[in-house]
């Protein structure tokens, strides 16, 4: 009778390793709910900016509805929260707690809108800088957050150092002829 009694009892590393799987089970599917939050957001962001490119460039008044030419050939999503590139266009901003507003050709050519508030952090090496300090062709990088219109207001701009020039760099001497 004693022995049936044993038997029937869940043994406890039994117990332990069921946890463990359903603890793992639910780490996973947090780990996947949060990366499709992510992509829902990127395809908010993508979606508004298309929808107000007009508005933000003066670009087609129809948007894009119909012109499928202008998405990229791989249909990736438009960075949302931050992107690099040249200035084109600086803007000083007269409202809405913005103090400028940035227009930069990011990457494959397509022109963004940057908001610099009073938050933004401007860096330069170590250096803190004021929005005065920027200029057009000045390379920099944005971190920042899409709003509702497909603008990205600016944590935080990096000033990247000017390329060198190409004549100047020889990494092997010329032969002599």
């Amino acid at each position: 009778m004693e022995e049936n009694k044993q038997n029937k009892k869940i043994h406890p590393d039994i117990l332990k390793w069921v946890i463990m799987g359903l603890a793992g089970f639910v780490v996973i599917v947090l780990i996947f709910g949060v990366g499709i939050f992510v992509g829902e957001m990127k395809a908010r962001f993508s979606y508004r900016w298309a929808e107000n490119y007009h508005k933000n460039f003066g670009g087609p008044s129809g948007g894009f509805l119909g012109d499928w030419k202008m998405f990229p050939p791989d249909n990736e999503f438009i960075e949302s929260y931050g992107t690099f590139g040249q200035i084109l266009k600086i803007d000083p901003s007269t409202g809405s707690g913005q103090v400028a507003i940035l227009i930069i050709q990011g990457r494959g050519d397509v022109e963004k809108l940057i908001l610099i508030d009073d938050k933004t952090v401007i860096k330069s090496s170590r250096e803190t800088l004021k929005p005065a300090n920027l200029k057009v062709n000045d390379s920099i990088v944005v971190i920042g957050e899409p709003n509702d219109v497909g603008q990205i207001v600016a944590k935080l701009i990096r000033l990247l150092p000017a390329p060198p020039k190409r004549e100047s760099f020889r990494p092997f001497p010329r032969p002599i002829l």
